[in-house]
């Protein structure tokens, strides 16, 4: 019986292929890492409408192709699934991306400055120079930060804002004069504008702990125009697709208004000019208000439904609301500032947050939650434990982001009301922080993402790129499998790192898991997705060091070539430039590997 099964399993797929036609692409001579534990490695990859159809031998898989199939020869490099980030605000950072000027994987405090200085000269009058997350003070040779009076020398006249982490922000003496920061500007609450000896501001911004003036400063600067945005989001996604990122749960984010500032993803997926899938979350923005903006929000969105349902022959990859959070409620914000004490959440907070939860939950809207500390995350379980005894989740899709230093204890709850963990490699940029605030033994297991696995909780991997860690996911799989930070300091503990292959899946399965959709991502076999990415070095051979170099030559979504790169780059559209024509992104690309 089970002899004829498998008989009419190939003759159902033979006949699939030859009543659709031959495969759209093949690549050949690859070294194939399928992730799937029923036939792990492989040579060839068969393509047809958006669809893996063969994985194989060269000889097996060529056998699809005919006269139209485009053929691309491996020439031996390692070929994985399509990296799935599930928390990166690419909404956001992709109306920004243009206008920013990356640090992310810059080697030296030197090299940053004269960026700095470069982009400053080029910059016009009305516009900002600016550095916004991505990059930590270890990462640099000089294992150190700027200094004001070097960003000052370095940028002149030219307003220039720089974000380091959550922690605090640099504003040159221009921009303090373009902002009107004075010596009478009030210091908001948890935000410090610091003072000089004569109680004028100069330049430091310091969130204490809330990182609420850092973002509310930022979002004064000047936008990019409605055309800058579309090209700059598509730039955004290209830098993606570099590093063979194929999917991205979008997390929302602080000044991320809904629908306005969802205008130029919603339009690109129109066009078909998505080269990510990109599911996304509604971030609630306005304090004491969340509630009004969720009822809204659930009677006219509906959960799974948008641009990506479109499947006719110009089919769009998915673009939909896929829940609600990573912000809930204000009052449950516990932004990580390892530079300060942990914040103590308001008393109003689970009052506040029950009534959201409780409105998500009877009307089974999917529910993300921001949560760095175990202090918050018990809390939040209160909540969400007593919402479950009145309105069961009942199987419905929610997880943590983040999640720290959450304890064993709230592990077991948290897989009791089956709920995931997001984790991303916030700590490969902020590890030292936190050692010297907590310690080393602390940081071992910060977070316990191998208790997380152990205990069989979904987890997935993110970067929660742009404005703390960087968006480029071969660090976080250098992090998971070293436990190092940018800056090369060991945190994990040796109990508490993971093997290349589990790592990886974080990535993939993991993350397609974490939102149910697993059942055809996250691995390479035929009928699942035609998502992969052809790698520049074999990851699961390479030195520890060199994962963090590693590119994709290839990146393919949904069975087209959306990068590709040297001796490859003609099978891709040309990369176009950014505009404005002073763009950063036009003289040194996003995440620096030189």
């Amino acid at each position: 019986m089970k002899t004829c099964f498998l008989s009419f399993l190939l003759f159902a797929n033979v006949f699939y292929v030859f009543a659709q036609g031959k495969a759209d692409l093949i690549l050949h001579n690859a070294l194939i890492y399928t992730l799937d534990p029923e036939k792990p490695k492989a040579e060839a990859i068969a393509v047809k409408d958006g669809k893996i159809v063969a994985i194989g031998t060269n000889k097996q898989v060529l056998s699809y192709k005919d006269n139209k199939t485009k053929i691309v020869d491996a020439k031996g490099n390692t070929l994985i699934p399509g990296i799935f980030d599930s928390h990166l605000h690419v909404i956001r950072g992709g109306r920004f991306y243009n206008a920013e000027l990356r640090w992310d994987g810059v080697k030296s405090l030197k090299t940053a400055l004269l960026m700095l200085k470069e982009q400053a000269a080029r910059t016009p009058q009305g516009q900002w120079v600016r550095v916004v997350g991505g990059w930590s003070a270890y990462q640099f040779d000089e294992k150190r930060l700027p200094t004001l009076a070097e960003i000052n020398e370095a940028t002149g006249s030219v307003p220039t804002f720089i974000l380091h982490l959550y922690g605090h922000a640099y504003i040159n003496k221009s921009g303090l004069k373009a902002l009107n920061i004075n010596r009478d500007t009030p210091n908001p609450p948890g935000g410090l504008i610091s003072k000089d000896e004569n109680g004028e501001p100069n330049g430091l911004l310091v969130a204490e702990p809330n990182a609420f003036l850092l973002y509310s400063t930022l979002a004064r600067l000047p936008e990019l125009s409605y055309e800058e945005k579309i090209n700059s989001t598509k730039r955004f996604m290209l830098e993606l697709n570099r590093f063979g990122i194929t999917s991205v749960m979008d997390a929302g984010g602080g000044f991320q208004n809904y629908p306005d500032d969802y205008g130029t993803t919603a339009l690109l997926c129109e066009k078909n000019e998505l080269t990510v899938r990109l599911p996304y979350y509604l971030f609630a923005q306005k304090s004491g208000k969340e509630l009004i903006d969720f009822s809204g929000w659930i009677n006219t969105v509906d959960i799974g439904q948008g641009c990506g349902d479109d499947h006719n022959e110009n089919h769009h990859l998915e673009y939909y609301v896929q829940g609600g959070g990573e912000n809930l409620v204000m009052s449950a914000a516990d932004f990580e500032n390892f530079d300060q004490p942990r914040p103590e959440l308001n008393p109003a907070m689970e009052a506040q947050l029950k009534e959201v939860l409780s409105l998500l939950i009877k009307n089974r809207w999917p529910f993300r939650l921001h949560a760095t500390y175990n202090e918050s995350i018990s809390r939040f379980l209160n909540v969400i434990e007593e919402i479950d005894r009145e309105t069961p989740l009942n199987g419905l899709l929610w997880f943590f982001d983040h999640a720290e230093t959450v304890s064993d204890e709230n592990l077991l709850r948290i897989k009791k009301l089956g709920g995931g963990i997001a984790i991303q490699h916030r700590m490969a940029y902020q590890g030292e922080a936190f050692i010297k605030r907590y310690g080393l033994a602390a940081a071992g297991f910060t977070p316990p993402v191998k208790k997380m696995l152990d205990m069989g909780i979904k987890v997935g991997m993110g970067s929660d790129g742009t404005r703390v860690s960087s968006y480029n996911p071969w660090i976080g799989l250098y992090w998971l499998t070293t436990g190092k930070t940018v800056g090369g300091t060991k945190h994990f503990a040796n109990d508490n790192l993971l093997d290349r292959e589990t790592a990886l899946k974080l990535y993939t399965q993991g993350s397609a898991a974490l939102v149910n959709l697993e059942k055809d991502r996250g691995m390479l076999k035929e009928g699942f997705v035609a998502d992969f990415a052809l790698l520049t070095k074999n990851y699961f051979e390479v030195q520890e060091e060199e994962i963090k170099s590693i590119e994709a030559f290839i990146t393919v979504v949904d069975g087209k070539i959306v990068y590709a790169y040297g001796d490859y780059a003609t099978l891709a559209p040309s990369i176009f430039p950014a505009i404005p024509q002073w763009s950063p992104i036009n003289f040194y690309g996003g995440h620096q590997n030189k």
